[in-house]
């Protein structure tokens, strides 16, 4: 009988876990020479966007980015699946709608049976083709680990592009998906994960964040991005960072997939969770009581905080008022777990601090 293949067994990392820790990525920048300037640059390197955005004319803007990653799940189809719907997000989370891509595949040619790289592909043409767009064609390469992804362009009308530096103060922050992907992925590569955590895991990361061209278009709507491999914490503080603003999460309102809180209790995350916290932990401030009502510990808090989500939810800045239409919105596209989980304040000058004060972007109680 033939063994059955378990793509994540090619992989040290899985889905957007693999993806360079912030603290790194930002030193490996920071000699490189700055672009040239472009006026026609809506969205550049300076925000730390989902994607870079040109502006064509008046009524049309081109969204463009690159998104790839090793395997997070062991089904062929599935991991397809999710890397094509990880790398449209990145379009959806600006505003834009996707008009074409392009593959990004690296396979062990020596380890994968062709009919194995085929469904992978095929799984990513699933998704391109449910949301009306070509693959265009592509590169591919030997590489030592699996590795698959999108180049996605998009368009959006330029008033409609959302940045995810524009957060206002009094601005509440929503987030779509629940969270948890990295623990269950970690579960999954240990080979003790249940079905019924698959089929979670699988339906959300594969759940379009396509709502995200229309949430754009509300009124009120100031900021947008979407969970991916720096975590909650790392991806709310790039919006927080970016408005200059301070971020307060009430943590008991933060969606989380069940089955990951028993996962978690059992010793099961990623190592990219413990690299984030490393990069980004001493801006964070957490409160005593954190988590206490789901008798988790300080350092179950952070890993939660710093789970890698692929595919993960949509993450909105708006003013109050526009809250309820934004859940609604949300809730009609199938989001059932969408909720308001923190809010934006205005930043309090350090008093009695002699030198540099410390910097806390983010609460959390």
């Amino acid at each position: 009988m033939t063994k059955p293949i378990r793509l994540t067994e090619y992989a040290h990392g899985g889905g957007c876990g693999c993806k360079i820790s912030p603290s790194l990525l930002e030193t490996i920048l920071r000699d490189v020479p700055l672009p040239l300037p472009n006026p026609k640059l809506l969205v550049g390197n300076e925000s730390a966007d989902d994607a870079a955005v040109y502006l064509l004319n008046d009524e049309q803007a081109l969204i463009a980015t690159t998104d790839f990653f090793t395997p997070i799940v062991d089904d062929p189809f599935d991991f397809g699946r999710i890397a094509a719907t990880n790398a449209l997000s990145d379009i959806y989370a600006m505003g834009g709608e996707p008009i074409l891509a392009l593959a990004i595949v690296g396979m062990p040619i020596d380890k994968l049976a062709a009919e194995t790289i085929g469904r992978i592909l095929a799984g990513g043409q699933s998704v391109c083709s449910a949301v009306g767009i070509t693959i265009a064609g592509g590169h591919s390469i030997d590489t030592p680990e699996p590795i698959y992804g999108l180049a996605v362009m998009g368009l959006a009308h330029p008033q409609f592009v959302r940045k995810n530096c524009n957060a206002k103060a009094g601005d509440v922050l929503i987030l779509a998906k629940p969270l948890g992907i990295g623990i269950l992925s970690a579960a999954l590569k240990k080979a003790v994960l249940s079905d019924d955590g698959y089929a979670e895991m699988v339906r959300l990361t594969t759940q379009l964040n396509r709502i995200g061209s229309s949430i754009a278009k509300l009124q009120g709507v100031t900021a947008m991005t979407d969970v991916t491999g720096f975590g909650l914490a790392g991806h709310a503080l790039e919006m927080a960072r970016g408005a200059n603003l301070e971020l307060q999460l009430d943590f008991s309102t933060i969606p989380f997939i069940t089955l990951a809180f028993e996962y978690l209790k059992q010793g099961y995350s990623t190592g990219a969770s413990t690299r984030n916290w490393q990069s980004y932990g001493s801006e964070i401030a957490l409160g005593k009581s954190v988590g206490h009502d789901q008798e988790l510990s300080t350092a179950q808090v952070q890993t939660l905080l710093t789970d890698p989500q692929t595919s993960g939810g949509l993450l909105i800045s708006c003013m109050p008022a526009s809250t309820p239409q934004v859940l609604e919105t949300l809730l009609q596209a199938g989001f059932s777990d969408a909720c308001q989980i923190g809010q934006f304040v205005a930043k309090e000058p350090a008093a009695g601090i002699k030198g540099p004060a410390p910097v806390t972007n983010l609460k959390v109680y």
